[in-house]
């Protein structure tokens, strides 16, 4: 077929007919250009450091924190658990002032009474190492050392169960999220994974015994949460450790209230499903 310059020679240009008419970009074919993707987000695009004053010695320190609106919420699990794109949030969800080793979950971060700051000298800051340096990401392993840093101070402040049980829960999850990060193709994955999952279910374990301890003594709402939505998440923890008559109960609670959102109600009743399989599954043990 004619090229679309072909006659030229009759001009004397045989030699252009072979011309392109557009001209093409370095590396680029007769096909139209491809558009270069954007390039990926990294975890360190999402975070920033927030400055804070420790309620505790008083010192100012800055802790890395998700950036408001950053992250896209892509789903939750079945107790809750949000879960983001690109990066896990609860790996940030801890303010450690590097001075002193006051710790807690960032709601909580600010409230201290004269009887938990005391405390927290003489039992934290008292043997304490200061840490030097600043990290761009915490890894899991940080990450959950620094929510063990958090329970370990819940405990000497004597904080109320709901706080523990908070940490406790969101700990697991942390470790939910360890879990799944690893990768098939590392050394001693299996191994790795069922350590991981045994530490989630003790962690899992202690929340549930921290929020019905808070549900008997404490007023709602618990750590931001009402009382049904507290009692669904009593009800996955129960049905996880094989107390299906306990989850029945509350999870029933949740699906028969007033109060009640449609979507609670709706998440209340997958679980209740749930729940009644795994009483035919053992035979009602």
């Amino acid at each position: 077929m004619a090229g679309l310059l072909s006659g030229l020679d009759a001009y004397g240009l045989k030699d252009l007919e072979s011309m392109e008419i557009y001209e093409k970009k370095k590396g680029q074919g007769g096909e139209a250009a491809v558009k270069q993707q954007p390039p990926q987000a990294q975890e360190q695009d999402f975070l920033f450091d927030k400055s804070w004053t420790c309620p505790a010695c008083n010192e100012e320190f800055k802790a890395r924190t998700v950036k408001v609106g950053k992250a896209k919420l892509i789903g939750a699990d079945l107790d809750l658990r949000p879960k983001y794109e690109q990066i896990d949030m609860l790996k940030y969800d801890v303010v450690m002032c590097p001075y002193c080793g006051y710790t807690a979950l960032s709601r909580f971060f600010k409230f201290l009474t004269a009887y938990q700051k005391n405390a927290i000298e003489a039992k934290i800051s008292k043997t304490f190492k200061p840490q030097t340096g600043s990290k761009v990401v915490y890894s899991y392993e940080e990450a959950l050392e620094r929510y063990k840093m958090a329970l370990v101070n819940a405990i000497v402040k004597g904080a109320k169960p709901s706080e523990k049980g908070y940490i406790c829960l969101k700990t697991a999850w942390l470790l939910r999220g360890q879990g799944e990060s690893l990768s098939r193709s590392e050394p001693d994955y299996e191994k790795k994974r069922k350590e991981i999952s045994a530490q989630e279910d003790e962690f899992i374990s202690s929340a549930m015994e921290g929020f019905l301890a808070a549900r008997q003594t404490e007023e709602y709402p618990l750590c931001g949460m009402d009382e049904a939505t507290v009692d669904y998440l009593l009800a996955t923890m129960a049905m996880r450790s094989g107390q299906y008559d306990l989850a029945s109960r509350l999870v029933s609670g949740v699906m028969t209230s007033r109060e009640v959102n449609p979507r609670m109600k709706e998440k209340a009743r997958v679980l209740k499903e749930m729940i009644v399989k795994k009483i035919r599954e053992t035979g009602g043990k």
